[in-house]
């Protein structure tokens, strides 16, 4: 079964840090670009951070020099180190790739940044 399976998630004071980590069941070293994507209650889906198969990265505006996405081939996984955490930043966390042509995305994780 073809899965990417998020952990990480929980709850942090305003100003702390997180990694969530990301493993997908296939080599990653084939994979296009996977994304980190984020959903608040009652917002929409946004993407957070992304990284391509040639490393190339890119951030949302508001989390740039806060959050840094990377990825590890060998165990299949990627990551997203958030520091710098604020309460607007309180929302489930979701990991995306595409594979043969279908849109995978993990459970998502919580994440909660309290004040």
């Amino acid at each position: 079964q073809v899965r990417l399976v998020e952990s990480g998630g929980g709850l942090v004071q305003a100003g702390g840090s997180l990694r969530l980590s990301c493993v997908f069941s296939r080599s990653i070293s084939v994979i296009a670009i996977m994304g980190w994507y984020r959903q608040a209650p009652g917002k929409q889906r946004e993407l957070v951070a992304a990284i391509t198969g040639a490393g190339s990265t890119n951030y949302a505006d508001s989390v740039k020099g806060r959050f840094t996405i990377a990825r590890d081939i060998a165990k299949n996984t990627v990551y997203l180190q958030m520091n710098g955490l604020k309460p607007e930043n309180t929302a489930v966390y979701y990991c995306n790739t595409a594979w043969l042509g279908n849109n995978i995305w993990g459970q998502g994780t919580q994440v909660t940044v309290s004040s």
